[in-house]
């Protein structure tokens, strides 16, 4: 029989984690932000954690492209680089990056064990194990501190005031992406309850910047950072001039608001650690030549992603395209229709076809047959979202972009 390798053994564990009630239940202990600190003390990490220079990123919509952009940068510009975001698609690993690459097996299984033995010996039933993505926040920092990171970039998981990543006390600067109606059984049915969620990541005296928000939102983030004595930012979208005529490495219009912010972030973690031979703060009519290439080169999978097939036979000439998206919310589902629609004209006609089944996006033009080919929209929905809201923000935003010779019905829940 096949010794099974300690890294399986490891994501056998994980699937434990699962089980445990999260901070959705509100009536749980595990939901006790507090303790997060005795996990800390527990791992002796209090000291490391005080001496990483972190970018901590809350948000609805934009958080893990901007993270992504802002590590990519960073890590052109020789900083060694270490991203915490979530979920993974495909691989646990894909959480933790250093320099840009997953972590691999080895070290995953290295940290993963130290950190769940000593956790295992020292919790109780007053002090549970924590809850799976305390567990992958306090494993990331570990991970960080063990490869000597000069950056960390943490993205939250939800809201921001008790979400686990807020462990962190003294960052070197926030930011706030594009607010909306997201987990509202947790941090609210009001734009200025999640608001409030988000920026309790704000720190007293430290830096914050933020999109353009509706003004209910805005107004929150503006009031707690003025309690706080936080110096809050809006960042405006990227100028697409600064990138000399190339492409973002993030497709879609509204990376450009991620990117902005992203450099705004970048600029002043250089600024406050004293790096300001490497970039001049003052620059605006052009961006360093690492920025450029942190921008054009980033990369995240499931954000508007384009996967060429060419060895699917689907009978007709031409290849299969995957069309990739795990937008989730009302506004981000609009967003990816409208990048669809625009990445499709691109490079093709209109087309004959538009048909829907019922957060991920598969619509396979044929690249060589584009007056043949038929585009198919596959639509998945956790039960706790309402596919009649997302689905159709779909319909009505392609519609209006995508010609289609036969009409589409209404979504149904089934």
């Amino acid at each position: 029989m096949e010794e099974v390798s300690s890294y399986e053994k490891a994501l056998d564990v994980l699937s434990s984690f699962i089980t445990l009630r999260s901070p959705a239940d509100k009536g749980s202990k595990c939901s006790r932000f507090e303790f997060v600190f005795d996990y800390i003390k527990i791992l002796d990490l209090e000291e490391p954690i005080s001496k990483m220079k972190i970018i901590h990123v809350a948000g609805t919509k934009g958080k893990g492209s901007t993270c992504t952009f802002v590590e990519s940068i960073l890590r052109n510009c020789g900083f060694r680089t270490g991203l915490f975001t979530s979920p993974h698609l495909i691989d646990v690993r894909e959480r933790f990056r250093i320099d840009g690459v997953d972590i691999c097996e080895e070290k995953f299984s290295e940290h993963f064990w130290w950190c769940y033995d000593i956790l295992k010996e020292n919790t109780n039933e007053d002090l549970p194990m924590p809850f799976l993505f305390c567990f992958f926040t306090l494993l990331a920092l570990k991970i960080f501190t063990a490869e000597q990171v000069d950056v960390v970039i943490l993205e939250v998981g939800i809201g921001g005031r008790l979400d686990s990543t807020n462990l962190v006390q003294a960052p070197i600067v926030c930011g706030i992406c594009s607010l909306g109606y997201d987990h509202v059984e947790i941090l609210g049915h009001t734009l200025r309850q999640i608001a409030g969620e988000k920026a309790g990541i704000f720190k007293h005296g430290v830096p914050a910047f933020t999109v353009s928000q509706p003004d209910e939102a805005m107004s929150v983030l503006q009031e707690k950072a003025s309690q706080l004595g936080v110096h809050l930012e809006v960042a405006p979208p990227l100028d697409a001039n600064l990138l000399n005529g190339l492409k973002l490495g993030l497709e879609g219009e509204h990376q450009y608001q991620n990117a902005g912010l992203a450099v705004a972030l970048c600029y002043t973690w250089l600024h406050r650690t004293g790096h300001l031979e490497i970039t001049n703060l003052e620059q605006t009519s052009s961006l360093p030549e690492s920025f450029i290439k942190g921008l054009r080169t980033a990369n995240l999978q499931g954000r508007a992603q384009i996967v060429p097939d060419q060895h699917i036979d689907i009978g007709s000439p031409g290849d299969l395209v995957f069309y990739l998206d795990g937008a989730h919310t009302s506004e981000s589902m609009e967003i990816c229709a409208r990048w669809f629609s625009i990445a499709i004209k691109e490079d093709s006609q209109p087309q004959d076809n538009f048909r829907a089944s019922h957060e991920l996006v598969q619509m396979p033009p044929d690249e060589r047959s584009r007056k043949n080919s038929i585009q198919i929209l596959l639509f998945n929905c956790m039960s706790v979202r309402d596919p009649q809201l997302l689905l159709l923000r779909v319909i009505k935003t392609c519609a209006s972009h995508v010609h289609s010779s036969k009409r589409m019905g209404e979504p149904h829940a089934g």
